[in-house]
């Protein structure tokens, strides 16, 4: 998500969009569970008044090259909250025109291979907001990226048109034939009118030795293969991923803030919750 120019997601040679018209309204209240056979090993349920330090630590600074996509925030602490039971990342613009905003990240802290990866958000809009949940290899730092895979649970490219702040993506980003390549299931839009801004939706990934399936409040997204007999080149994904949440300002493959896009916006989560599956 955060490295290469992005296309519109391509995946086989077609482009994959698909369009649930079934998906209900998120609840008023959380009633979101992860089902039968899980067992919690680490959460943030956001109910302090700073960030647990145990859990999360910053990216700061506006990066090599915009963070890789030319994006145009730079990342700091104080654009990051919490409180009344919610983290609150704020994207601002200054008036000098520059933009803030915050990337947190579980590395150096915790890391997980297998389990399941869930997070209860509102998402902000507008033309050039780019909000994201997602996973790293936590090789990154010896082998560098794609060769560490990464797991995009969640990211919106914002905007008024279809396929914008009515649209989320998943997509999986790894080393293959000595080039980076992607796949995933690609969009799920919402119902007209709705869009994410508009209500708290719980994102997750299920990853096992065979296989990650992304849902949205339960409902199954799509999935990819990652049985190593099948698809030796998914590798990187049996091996430990670390947790980040970022709130992105422009880039390549939003585009840029323009005059319709109002600020502050703000990416808020309700938790953030990993489960391991119960032994068998």
């Amino acid at each position: 998500m955060r490295l290469p120019t992005l296309p519109p997601f391509i995946a086989a040679g077609a482009a994959l969009i698909s369009t649930c018209s079934l998906l209900p309204a998120s609840p008023t209240t959380d009633t979101w569970n992860p089902g039968p056979a899980w067992t919690l090993v680490w959460a943030d349920e956001f109910d302090g008044d700073a960030l647990d330090p145990t859990k999360w630590t910053h990216d700061l600074g506006t990066g090599h090259n915009g963070w890789g996509n030319n994006e145009r925030q730079s990342y700091t602490r104080e654009n990051a909250a919490v409180a009344n039971g919610e983290l609150v990342i704020t994207a601002a613009q200054h008036a000098d025109g520059s933009y803030t905003s915050a990337r947190l990240k579980t590395q150096g802290l915790h890391a997980w291979t297998y389990g399941k990866f869930a997070a209860r958000l509102r998402l902000p809009k507008g033309q050039g907001i780019w909000p994201a949940f997602w996973m790293l290899g936590e090789n990154i730092s010896t082998i560098g990226w794609p060769r560490c895979g990464e797991i995009d649970i969640m990211e919106m490219i914002g905007g008024a048109a279809t396929g914008r702040d009515d649209s989320y993506h998943g997509t999986l980003h790894y080393h293959k034939n000595g080039a980076h390549t992607y796949h995933g299931p690609g969009s799920w839009t919402l119902p007209a009118p709705q869009i994410f801004h508009d209500a708290y939706h719980v994102f997750e990934v299920e990853w096992s030795p065979t296989a990650i399936i992304w849902r949205i409040d339960g409902q199954e997204h799509g999935r990819e293969i990652m049985d190593l007999t099948l698809r030796p080149e998914m590798d990187a994904f049996h091996l430990p991923f670390f947790l980040i949440m970022n709130l992105a300002v422009g880039g390549n493959w939003p585009g840029y803030p323009d005059a319709t896009t109002e600020f502050p916006q703000t990416l808020r989560a309700d938790w953030v919750r990993v489960y391991q599956a119960d032994p068998s």
